[in-house]
Order: C-alpha cells, then structure tokens, then sequence
C-alpha cells in the first residue's frame, strides 16, 4: 500500500478550490449561489474525531502488543489495513471538499456585507479547517500503523523488496 503523498493531497486541494471559485463567480453571474451547509464542518469534524480515536486505540493496542502486557488484545493486521484505507480515501475527499470550500470562501470573501453571505463565508472557513483536521488525522493514522520494514525500505540504498 502506498503512503498518502501531501503534494497530491495539496494539489488536489488547490484544483478543486480554483474551479470552485470560478464556478461560484459564474454561478453567483447567472443566478443565485447555493447556501454553503452548517453540517459540512460538522460532518468532517465527526471523519476527523473517528480518525484519530481509530488511531489512539490501535496505537495503544500496538504498544501494548509490543510490551507484551498480560490480557493485551492484537491488532488484526486486515483490521490495521482498512483502517489505513479508510484514512486514505477520508484524506483524498477532505482534500476535495476542502479545495471546494476553500474557493467558495474565497468568493463570499467579497460579499460580506451581507449577513447570509458572511454566516456562509464563516462556515466555508470552518469547513477548510475541519477538512484539514481529516487529512492530519488520516496522516496520524497512517503513521500508526506502518510496519518498521516499511521505513527501513523507504531509506535510500535499501535492498527492493523480492
């Protein structure tokens, strides 16, 4: 499996908050903007706390393992895997509805002199913010569950795997 690589994460970020920005500035031109949703933080905050409880429970569960402690549960290592695939994807779409957030933002920037508007502006704000909280937490996850092999073939000079 793969690592998350930022700059994807970062590039996907920037593309959908450039078109989104446009698409806001053409859909505000021709008509009436589509309210930005109060659940849209909320729900990518949820992503992020299930995230990073994921997280915190295999760590401790893996350290527990490691120490070898009397009663200590294992960690499934297909349990460990979708877990790393659920971070993973969660980090792609948070980066996507953060992007599309982010230049609706930008847009309603212009606007706040109108109440709606400004209420809108603070949750597209809110909503990059929770989103980046995903992509950290998927980060954290990630972390957690890599295997030490892995990071000794990331090193330059290791021997590719047969």
């Amino acid at each position: 499996m793969k690592e998350l690589r930022i700059r994807v994460l970062a590039g996907v970020f920037v593309v959908a908050g450039v078109l989104s920005w446009a698409g806001a500035r053409l859909w505000n031109a021709i008509g009436t903007l589509p309210s930005v949703p109060l659940a849209a933080p909320i729900v990518l905050a949820l992503i992020a706390v299930v995230l990073a409880a994921t997280a915190l429970s295999l760590r401790a569960r893996l350290k527990a393992q490691r120490e070898r402690r009397p009663g200590a549960k294992g960690v499934d290592p297909l349990m460990a895997a979708r877990a790393v695939v659920f971070g993973q994807a969660s980090a792609l779409v948070a980066a996507l509805v953060a992007g599309m957030y982010g230049g609706t933002g930008v847009f309603l920037l212009e606007l706040l002199d109108f109440p709606n508007r400004r209420d809108q502006a603070i949750y597209a704000g809110f909503s990059v913010l929770a989103g980046v909280a995903v992509i950290v937490a998927a980060l954290f996850l990630e972390r957690v569950c890599k295997l030490p092999d892995d990071e000794d073939q990331n090193h330059p000079g290791a021997e590719p795997a047969a």
